[in-house]
């Protein structure tokens, strides 16, 4: 299996402006998830930014950068620019690392690429994660997924889905009749499926969701989803986050 992986960051996070340079350990954020990404089997590893100061602090610590442009709406949108400028063949398979990730195993790297590479019909391949908190069901920073018998996505939320009209009408409390499954923001493309998604319109769930996958599905791309064979470790979405992975690599 062979496979690139590509580490989007941009600096205006709207939550923690700057949040791949914040300090974690003594390193920016985004250095961690390019140390993560060390680790798995990717044969090329790429920071794409629109910023210099990324550019900057990523060259200090030995990455490959690739700038872009400022107005992408969405990180895959970043992939497919990287995706063309740096001219990959039609069939790489390029890993979207998420730049605030810093305890991302690489073994989930490694099984995101091997499920895309086995799924010849799939467009993206992406995994989950069984929802066993109560808390989390209603957790809009907790991204809800409903597949069908082959493991190819129906949809994805950031309400609760699926709704157990009888349960939660009149219960908050996670229902023991289904598993509820959160996804888990790491994706494979193959390069052809990249360059073809940077031509399509974002569209109104993807927006109002906040969920660049739902633009892949509106236009009928297909999915699938696998379960992650191990945690996902602690991804930075809040203040909240960062100190609780500070904590951790501390």
């Amino acid at each position: 299996m062979s496979f690139k992986i590509v580490i989007p960051a941009r600096y205006n996070s709207s939550r923690l402006p700057g949040k791949p340079l914040l300090d974690i350990a003594g390193k920016p954020m985004i250095q961690h998830v390019f140390e993560r990404a060390q680790e798995s089997a990717a044969s090329e590893i790429i920071i794409a930014t629109d910023d210099v100061r990324i550019e900057q602090a990523a060259k200090n610590f030995g990455a490959d950068v690739c700038m872009t442009q400022a107005e992408h709406p969405s990180g895959t949108d970043r992939l497919a620019e990287v995706a063309i400028t740096r001219q990959f063949a039609n069939d790489d398979i390029i890993v979207n690392v998420q730049g605030d990730e810093p305890c991302l195993p690489a073994a989930l790297i490694n099984q995101v690429a091997r499920d895309l590479e086995q799924h010849q019909d799939a467009d993206i391949s992406t995994l989950y994660s069984q929802i066993n908190q109560e808390k989390q069901i209603f957790d809009p920073n907790v991204v809800k997924a409903v597949m069908d018998n082959n493991g190819y996505a129906l949809y994805f939320s950031r309400a609760p889905i699926p709704w157990m009209r009888e349960h939660f009408n009149r219960d908050s409390s996670l229902p023991p009749e289904l598993p509820h499954f959160r996804h888990i923001g790491l994706y494979a493309y193959r390069a052809s499926f990249l360059k073809h998604y940077s031509e399509l319109a974002p569209c109104i769930i993807e927006q109002e969701e906040s969920l660049e996958q739902l633009r892949a599905m509106f236009y009928g791309k297909k999915i699938h989803l696998t379960a992650a064979e191990i945690s996902s470790g602690h991804g930075v979405d809040t203040a909240d986050d960062l100190v609780a992975v500070r904590k951790l690599l501390s």
